[in-house]
């Protein structure tokens, strides 16, 4: 398969939130400039009780479904329902789930999962090419990278975006 007909996941970790945000409008210029295809992105943070936040800027994108779709699906398998802050996420998770569970080795949702909990905050991308070659000056500020390739077809993927989003 050639890259864009892959899903890929990064995740850069963070020692402060304003940094996770320095990095996020950075790659938002890359997708502006052409750089990087249809994705989608936020930043993810824990509170003081331990409470999952997932928050985006407005971004323009080609494909509308994957505005904030994708990375709650992520996080809502990554994190345990309880723990996340936000109901849409819980939301985002319904049919995309079983993609990504199949997607996904058990090593790569450890992997990701301890990336989320390496930091103060994080910056997660969901993305349909490889992003860490492509990323990776603009997101300087990570003190560390995470990116898996999951065996998903994008296509297949994007087609349950647009459910998911349709539904939410």
């Amino acid at each position: 398969m050639a890259d864009n007909d892959n899903v890929f996941v990064f995740i850069g970790t963070y020692t402060s939130t304003e940094a996770a945000w320095e990095d996020y409008d950075s790659v938002r210029d890359l997708h502006s400039r052409g750089v990087i295809a249809t994705y989608d992105a936020a930043v993810v943070n824990k509170d003081t009780d331990g409470k999952v936040h997932v928050r985006q800027r407005e971004k323009p994108t080609e494909k509308g479904a994957w505005t904030g779709v994708a990375i709650g699906a992520v996080v809502g398998i990554l994190f345990p329902p309880a723990l996340i802050a936000s109901a849409a996420i819980g939301a985002a998770v319904g049919g995309l789930a079983g993609h990504l569970w199949h997607g996904m080795s058990r090593s790569d949702m450890k992997d990701l999962g301890e990336a989320l909990d390496a930091g103060t905050a994080s910056l997660v991308i969901v993305g349909k090419s490889e992003l860490a070659k492509k990323i990776a000056q603009a997101t300087a500020h990570a003190q560390m990278r995470v990116e898996k390739e999951l065996k998903i077809n994008a296509k297949d993927f994007e087609k349950e975006l647009a459910a998911e989003a349709k539904s939410i």
